[in-house]
């Protein structure tokens, strides 16, 4: 959440950078056509990737989108390295399809250096491995997963981040015992999807991590039953959120009780780490905003809360956002966060917890977390996320899986469908931001990864100042939730299936929209209200 005009929504004070923490394992976007460069002189013992030190100044054993040579230097070790240089609408992909053997453990890693890079493996049968960094110096990114029972071959992949600096690779490793020979893949770029992408894949902070948005073969996420049911949360079948600012940012200001009646939920932003324990937070009335409200006390605040309980609201706390590094990594951390976000819920009377968490998410821990909250709060506890896309892009990223991990208990993922440049949608093919297929084809990929209709929101900002790219005029939101719900009034995707329960919209932010004459919460809160 950006605490400046035109910084990526939901930051509060970072620079327009994506916010890729959110999916370190976001690393699975579909498509991507980076080609990993296989072994070298000097690879390990037992490597199965063919040119990994891209040794000798070739590509060879390696497919590669964008640009993408040999360098002499630097490297990690031996005589050559990968440089790659991402585009506005391509990551700079580089592949390499290996054969495996089924049901076997297998251990990937690779040494690289530069903003944003990603190496991970698809087609495994099973968990697919992805991880990322964007360090300045050399720093060794590894994982290990286990193929299915009928796997025999993997992609391995590596990729930069769009409109983002060259990034380098080196040393690449798959071990394990290899399967049956497959025919390399070609040195030729593969076309990418020319789609328009910013350069910051961010919605509030964390780039989740991610795959590429290009058009080729792109696995579809199938279907996954459901078999839970919605929470009784108090709400109505379709709900409009917005995000309160507990800041001055020149957006107008605003008290709690002055939040435009039209938001069902309010999201209080933001609870603050607390530095001396690990996973604890905090939560404080900015003097700030008191001072610019002309003298805004912490017991209206309390009132304010109360009058918008009583008429029908719900006001839940959201961690996270630029400056909340909250971190639930281990059980320590846990019970660090359930200790004091209940002392909070119980104190000011919240009604539950939003999770904008843009420096990391451990789906493991938080969700444990998340879930021993709700056995202390009691029926009623309301769950909300607010993704960024890349952290909702497939079921391997860190958030889609919190997501499933808290499915019990879940109100809404609202998915920030803004500063994410193009990315693929259910159907593989690539769709730009600010449009309303990229919203479809995207509420369509979190379904079919096995989130109930009611479950998922439509994520936009609430002016063009609120965010860095992807504004969508309120108009297109409501068409949005037409087509998704009815089949009506869609663009150029027709979703597969038409889904009556979609939960709603939200928006960041009340004030924002507030600073742009209440347009969002003017057309689209009597839209959602009226959704059969």
């Amino acid at each position: 959440m950006a605490r400046t005009p035109n910084q990526p929504a939901h930051r509060r004070r970072r620079s327009p950078l994506p916010a890729l923490a959110a999916g370190a394992t976001a690393l699975a976007l579909a498509g991507s056509g980076l080609a990993l460069l296989a072994g070298g002189a000097n690879a390990a013992a037992g490597n199965l990737v063919t040119n990994g030190g891209f040794d000798g100044g070739s590509l060879a054993g390696w497919s590669c989108t964008g640009a993408a040579t040999t360098v002499a230097a630097p490297v990690h070790s031996g005589t050559g390295a990968l440089r790659a240089t991402p585009g506005a609408g391509d990551t700079a992909e580089c592949t390499q399809t290996i054969s495996v053997l089924p049901n076997t453990a297998y251990s990937l890693s690779a040494w690289v250096q530069g903003p944003y890079v990603y190496l991970g493996a698809r087609g495994t049968g099973g968990t697919e491995p992805s991880t990322w960094s964007n360090q300045t110096d050399w720093n060794q990114l590894s994982s290990t997963f286990t193929t299915g029972a009928s796997t025999t071959s993997i992609t391995v992949y590596l990729h930069g981040w769009y409109g983002q600096s060259a990034y380098l690779a080196d040393d690449v490793t798959l071990s394990g015992p290899g399967g049956t020979s497959t025919p390399s893949p070609t040195t030729t770029p593969t076309p990418t999807a020319t789609a328009t992408a910013t350069a910051t894949p961010t919605a509030t902070a964390t780039p989740t991590p991610t795959a590429t948005p290009t058009q080729t073969a792109t696995p579809t996420p199938t279907a996954t039953a459901t078999s839970t049911t919605p929470p009784a949360t108090g709400l109505p079948k379709h709900v409009v959120t917005g995000y309160w600012h507990n800041f001055d940012n020149g957006a107008t200001v605003q008290k709690l009780g002055d939040v435009q009646s039209a938001y069902d939920v309010i999201a209080v932003s933001f609870a603050d780490a607390v530095p001396t324990r690990t996973g604890a937070i905090s939560f404080t009335l900015d003097p700030a905003l008191s001072k610019a409200l002309g003298g805004y006390t912490d017991a209206q605040f309390r009132a304010d809360v109360k009058a918008k309980q009583a008429a029908g609201k719900k006001v839940v706390l959201s961690i996270g956002g630029q400056n909340g590094a909250i971190t639930v990594g281990d059980a320590t951390a846990a019970a660090a966060f359930v200790d004091s976000a209940y002392a909070i819920i119980r104190d000011y009377g919240f009604d539950g917890i939003d999770v904008d968490l843009e420096n990391g998410v451990n789906p493991t821990h938080l969700g444990n977390a998340l879930h021993g909250l709700q056995a202390k709060v009691g029926p009623g506890f309301i769950l909300t996320m607010a993704p960024e896309t890349i952290g909702m892009y497939s079921t391997a990223g860190a958030y889609f899986q919190l997501a499933l991990n808290t499915k019990d208990i879940l109100t809404v993922v609202n998915t920030q469908f803004y500063n994410s440049g193009g990315m693929n949608g259910c159907d593989g093919k690539v769709y730009n931001q600010g449009t309303i297929d990229f919203i479809t084809s995207q509420v369509c990929t979190h379904i079919q990864g096995g989130l109930r209709p009611d479950q998922v929101g439509i994520g936009v900002p609430a002016s063009s100042r609120a965010a860095g790219g992807g504004y969508v005029s309120p108009s297109v939101v409501n068409n949005a939730l037409d087509c998704l719900a009815t089949g009506r009034n869609c663009g150029s995707f027709v979703p597969p299936a038409k889904w009556p329960t979609i939960r709603g919209a939200m928006t960041w932010s009340t004030n924002w929209d507030a600073n742009n004459g209440n347009a969002f919460s003017n057309a689209v809160g009597p839209f959602v209200h009226q959704m059969p």
